[in-house]
């Protein structure tokens, strides 16, 4: 947000890991803020798992596409130097157009087979994506057939968990179960509400999903810029959304 301070956003990540995100069974953390201060300041629980995010905010286009923007300097290595035993890498993907033989592919292969190098897990997050040429309804119309396909271009390349958007209904998550052949994939929460985002784990892991990956649903109306009032609303609002959630993985 403009207006405040490095230094002050890192407290405000460290607050969230503090008071809420260690009672899930991981949390996603940034190498440009968070990191490794959350670690060096030993804030994070030994039983909390970290995933190391990868992917810098943003995008550059190229012919109509999107590529996803590193973070400058962190490879699987610097992964594991940070204290990570799992990264997270976000990839634009635009199946109807892009195969096995595109840059996108190339770069899911190359970053998956360097993980593996370095006994690291890396989970693929895919975000499809509106056209210049496209109308709304041509995209919506599209939607879940490029979340199915998306998902089975990563898996061809190797890829062992994804996070993947809703694809929209329960049929569709089904899809997604059996183009992915086996290969877990959970629902990100893409910034919904925390009642739509439950009903939508549900809907996933009754066709196949295996969990839900969270954030901004979760914790988006509770980043005070006061320590006390924030400290609060993690326990009072972020925390019972977490255990509903859960619930809602377990299928309770």
């Amino acid at each position: 947000a403009s207006g405040i301070t490095t230094e002050a956003l890192a407290e405000v990540k460290a607050d969230l890991v503090r008071w809420f995100a260690n009672e899930a069974p991981a949390v996603l953390l940034d190498p440009e803020v968070a990191l490794p201060g959350i670690v060096d300041s030993r804030v994070i629980d030994r039983d909390t798992g970290l995933v190391v995010g990868m992917d810098a905010s943003g995008y550059e286009t190229v012919d109509g596409l999107r590529y996803t923007r590193h973070v400058p300097g962190v490879d699987a290595r610097r992964v594991r130097d940070l204290g990570g035993g799992t990264a997270k890498m976000l990839y634009y993907t635009r199946p109807d157009v892009q195969g096995q033989d595109s840059r996108v592919a190339d770069e899911m292969r190359s970053l998956i087979e360097a993980c593996d190098r370095e006994g690291l897990l890396l989970i693929v997050e895919l975000l499809t994506y509106k056209l210049d040429d496209e109308t709304d309804d041509q995209y919506a119309s599209a939607f879940a057939d490029l979340v199915v396909d998306g998902a089975a271009l990563a898996v061809a390349c190797g890829a062992k968990v994804l996070k993947l958007q809703y694809p929209g209904s329960a049929e569709a998550c089904a899809r997604v179960t059996q183009a992915v052949t086996g290969v877990p994939w959970a629902v990100l929460s893409a910034g919904v509400d925390h009642e739509t985002f439950v009903g939508q784990v549900k809907t996933a892991v009754a066709n196949g999903a295996a969990g839900a990956m969270a954030g901004r649903s979760l914790w988006k109306d509770c980043l005070s810029m006061d320590p006390e009032r924030r400290h609060d609303l993690f326990l009072s609002r972020a925390l019972p959304r977490l255990r509903e959630l859960e619930r809602a993985v377990e299928g309770r």
